[in-house]
């Protein structure tokens, strides 16, 4: 089946001229899109020809994906828009992406601009590649709106593209981080060995006892877990690390107040839950103004 073209729109408080220079020029457009790791244009032979150029896209460690692409940009005189057209490709057998064709258009509004792309491109390796471009499409088209982002905000406040991935992917380790904590926390202990530490914890604390506090202690286990998957949803983490910051002063006192030998033991309650509080209020400074791609439309006239 044709999957849809990729459309991506952002509105942005600069002029035309602006973000044509950040977006037209090569080493300013490797910076601040995820898609390329860097670009270089190729001399042209006459000043109306198209300008061709070459790219390079880092994968992995020491794999990357190289290509061509030709573009040639436009002024419509009406309205005072620009438009750059886009074919691009490559012949290396590990993209799945064998070439592609779409544009960017720079619409004045205002004082304001709006900047969008739209594109398309045939896969790789026939029906297996077509199968596959299910799961990279929305992911290619993702890195497209967050790069967009980037852009925006690179222009908006002056913050380099670079500083702002780093930002935006200690975020995302951070909250992956959390997901295992609680998820493992939830599930060796309290669900699979119920281990008689915790159970013996939980009873100090509560007062109960016996088989009930056995199934109360693989209650929070459930509950660990569930909230663990909280931490990979693609919504805003600030709350979650306000909750933590709160909620391990309150577990690591409520442990050491039942049984003053949680202090005493190897990775115990107090160090580890001391680091995971520290590590709550890096995540909730690094997550403020955070780059998104929630930012930017993604279909036509949204």
């Amino acid at each position: 089946m044709k999957q849809k073209p990729i459309y991506v729109e952002i509105n942005m408080n600069a002029s035309i001229d602006t973000v044509w220079e950040y977006t037209q020029n090569p080493k300013l457009h490797e910076q601040w899109d995820l898609r390329f790791s860097e670009i270089n244009y190729i001399p042209k032979e006459k000043e109306e020809s198209p300008q061709t150029f070459t790219y390079k896209t880092n994968v992995l460690p020491f794999i990357s994906v190289e290509g061509w692409g030709e573009s040639k940009g436009t002024h419509h005189k009406q309205n005072g828009s620009k438009t750059s057209s886009l074919h691009f490709g490559t012949e290396q057998k590990i993209s799945p992406i064998v070439q592609g064709k779409g544009y960017w258009q720079y619409v004045p509004k205002g004082d304001q601009l709006t900047f969008l792309t739209q594109y398309d491109y045939d896969a790789r390796y026939g029906k297996v590649g077509q199968a596959f471009d299910v799961v990279f499409r929305p992911l290619i088209g993702w890195a497209t709106a967050l790069s967009f982002d980037v852009l925006k905000r690179w222009i908006d406040t002056g913050e380099p593209p670079a500083l702002q991935y780093r930002r935006f992917f200690l975020s995302i380790f951070i909250s992956v981080l959390f997901f295992f904590t609680w998820f493992y926390q939830g599930l060796v202990p309290k669900l699979i060995v119920v281990h008689p530490e915790e159970v013996a914890l939980f009873s100090a604390i509560s007062g109960i006892t016996g088989t009930a506090a056995q199934l109360a202690v693989q209650g929070v286990g459930v509950a660990e877990i569930l909230f663990s998957f909280i931490w990979l949803l693609p919504i805003n983490k600030r709350p979650l690390y306000m909750l933590q910051i709160i909620l391990f002063p309150i577990l690591t006192i409520s442990a050491v107040v039942a049984s003053s030998a949680t202090l005493i033991g190897p990775f115990n309650v107090l160090t580890f839950n001391l680091a995971l509080f520290v590590l709550s209020i890096i995540g909730f400074v690094l997550h403020q103004n955070v780059p998104t791609a929630k930012s930017c439309k993604r279909k036509r006239g949204e």
